[in-house]
């Protein structure tokens, strides 16, 4: 049985977007991978939105995100083997591609990005969504 983490229903979250899908933030599958959903610039506990018109700030708190999300999982980001980044703009690249890298720095997990014509929200610049994978032991 998969573990899953704060689980959600989208008519609560995106209430003027009339949706009905029952989701979580993550899924712990077979007790050693975790996926994590794709994090933005919105405080987990809050839902308030963090570094709006800043690809940067937004980064930050996704990826501070993925680390609570990957801890209450049971895992770290030490574990991860997978990221993607997903950017409305191209421009906004180095500066995202930067302060993920320092969230990650000696990890060496596969990386892959993706610019989009946008996210679920507009204020939404980059969206970061990773796999990670629990050691035996651990």
């Amino acid at each position: 049985m998969h573990i899953r983490i704060r689980k959600f229903n989208t008519r609560d979250t995106y209430p003027e977007q009339r949706l009905d899908n029952d989701l979580c933030q993550a899924v712990v599958a077979r007790g050693r991978t975790v996926f994590v959903r794709g994090q933005v610039g919105q405080d987990l506990d809050t839902a308030n939105n963090v570094g709006v018109g800043d690809a940067a700030a937004q980064a930050e708190q996704a990826m501070a995100n993925v680390k609570q999300l990957l801890s209450e999982a049971g895992a770290s980001l030490e574990q991860v083997c997978k990221v993607t980044i997903y950017l409305t703009d191209p421009r906004f690249r180095e500066a995202v591609y930067r302060t993920i890298g320092r969230w990650l720095k000696g990890v060496y997990p596969v990386s892959t990005g993706i610019v989009v014509a946008g996210l679920a929200r507009p204020e939404w610049l980059v969206e970061v969504d990773v796999i990670a994978v629990i050691p035996d032991g651990d």
